[in-house]
């Protein structure tokens, strides 16, 4: 019987396949007289063991098949090889699966990484996908090449990875299912299984699941085996293999020497505070966490970050802290949220506060050509302003404190949804300002630029220097607002520019805001 047929057999009898990874031959042969179901040549441990290299496709194929035909030999069980990107498109994938069959090893696994790959786990380093038609198209030709029906092509993806989300995984997932897909590797690192177990949960089955628990390694197999997942891949702590293969080295001179591309965007959502007009809706969640058909206020907005690729979102917990548990996310927490504003909870997540940075409110829900307009702007900092406001300001909203905006190149009467002609830059805002004289609506989305988050810190650093004083229109510093920071700078000199835009967004502030959000949100 074939190493393909053994693994197909796998497959089909019921239980979990123990499955650990190998990086030659002895280790190989460890793990079949330790008595496991079949091995995973890694391309991890080879990189590291062969050259004491990091895993970034800097191995030949004919280097990785070497080592594997090496494992092949040396055992009775089956072989699954991990193959990282297939070595390059989908003809170097159907050159890759002809060579790997024809060494007698019983499957592939492919990544929706680009070529060259970087570890799923290396800090810092960038992540890109290919798209999901391009990496079908791969499984296709893998399927395409390979001459036993026997042989598995496991397509993987990175979607959870790179921060994309539950959706994107799951999306990916069908697609590389209905490609021809023997198995589906959703990998993740979160250091739970929680994520994983949701991701589980919504799988349809089609095909098996295949995890590779590498820092969640608390999972039990028989918790595994109750969400559906058939083959798991086991291998040695990360940390230790990184110090010696050099990956800090990787990462300093992918800096150097790779082009950029899109500046690096840090999101920063305050979303610690407690509004007690919202109950009973906010009664055992925090705000973000409200639903709205199906999705919450804050997976909304991971989603439309998620879709300009800022993939570094902090958030900053306050109320039901333990309730914001997103995997993929950075967390900061106010625990003095009762009593400060949301000027002091975003300087909680000061750490983040570097370079390129969006602010925005945790209770916003936009449309991504917003988004898309705000990254463009060349200013040092830039806040979105709706000048719809004048058309609804006289409709009765109770609890309704909306964010006021005077301009200094305000629209004509009766074109307000025009765009000027040039800049707009921002002369007073707040919430007392007069309604017949404001211009548009403050919406809790602003830019900075590196050097105005430089002046954004250094202007915050300066008020802090008596933090109690009143400060523009809050009681102090520690409970002041966003806004208030927003006039500081203003009144310091700086040019905080505007980019005007004519609906396309709402808040949830009030239950008014809730239902309405209900009623015009079609999914």
């Amino acid at each position: 019987m074939t190493q393909a047929a053994k693994l197909r057999e796998l497959m089909r009898r019921p239980g979990i396949i123990k499955t650990v990874g190998a990086h030659d031959a002895l280790s190989a042969k460890l793990i079949e007289e330790a008595g496991f179901d079949a091995i995973w040549a890694s391309g991890f441990g080879i990189s590291a063991s062969l050259k004491c290299i990091p895993d970034g496709s800097f191995l030949t194929m004919t280097e990785q098949l070497e080592v594997t035909k090496n494992i092949v030999e040396a055992v009775s069980i089956p072989v699954i090889a991990d193959c990282d990107t297939g070595f390059g498109n989908a003809l170097n994938v159907m050159r890759t699966v002809q060579e790997y069959e024809k060494a007698g090893i019983a499957g592939i696994c492919i990544e929706d990484n680009v070529f060259p790959k970087r570890c799923s786990f290396y800090a810092g380093v960038r992540r890109e996908l290919v798209s999901i038609d391009e990496h079908a198209g791969k499984v296709r030709a893998a399927k395409s090449a390979q001459a036993s029906p026997d042989f598995v092509v496991i397509a993987r993806t990175e979607a959870l990875i790179a921060g994309w989300g539950q959706e994107e995984a799951l999306k990916r997932a069908k697609a590389y299912a209905d490609a021809g897909a023997d198995a589906v590797l959703i990998h993740s690192k979160s250091p739970t299984f929680d994520e994983l177990r949701a991701v589980s949960q919504q799988w349809s089955g089609r095909v098996p699941l295949v995890v590779v628990p590498t820092i969640f390694g608390s999972v039990t197999t028989d918790e595994l085996e109750r969400h559906g997942f058939k083959i798991v891949d086991r291998m040695v702590s990360l940390q230790e293999v990184y110090d010696l293969v050099g990956v800090t080295k990787l990462e300093e001179d992918e800096r150097k020497f790779l082009p950029v591309g899109a500046e690096k965007i840090t999101a920063i959502i305050p979303a610690a505070g407690f509004e007690k007009q919202l109950l009973p809706l906010i009664q055992d969640k925090p705000k973000c966490l409200l639903d709205i058909k199906g999705k919450t206020i804050l997976e909304r907005q991971i989603a439309t970050l998620n879709e300009v690729n800022i993939k570094d979102i902090a958030v900053v917990r306050g109320y039901q802290k333990e309730k914001i548990a997103f995997p993929n996310l950075r967390y900061y927490d106010n625990y003095r949220y009762e009593d400060t504003g949301e000027l002091t909870s975003i300087f909680c997540a000061e750490q983040a506060l570097k370079g390129r940075c969006l602010l925005l409110y945790s209770d916003i829900i936009f449309e991504t050509g917003i988004l898309l307009k705000l990254l463009k702007s060349p200013a040092d900092m830039t806040i979105v302003v709706d000048q719809a406001w004048a058309d609804q300001h006289k409709l009765p909203r109770p609890h309704f404190k909306p964010d006021l905006v005077l301009l200094d190149n305000p629209p004509a009467t009766g074109y307000r949804f025009v765009p000027p002609d040039g800049p707009n830059r921002l002369v007073k805002i707040g919430q007392h300002l007069d309604p017949e004289r404001a211009h548009g609506e403050f919406i809790g989305l602003a830019m900075l630029s590196e050097q105005g988050t430089e002046k954004f810190q250094s202007a915050y650093k300066s008020a802090s220097q008596n933090p109690e004083a009143p400060f523009h229109e809050a009681p102090s510093l520690t409970k002041a607002s966003l806004v208030d920071m927003l006039q500081e700078l203003v009144d310091r000199g700086y040019n905080v520019s505007c980019l005007t835009i004519y609906k396309g967004w709402m808040e949830v502030d009030t239950f008014e805001d809730y239902q309405q959000a209900w009623a015009d949100l079609k999914k």
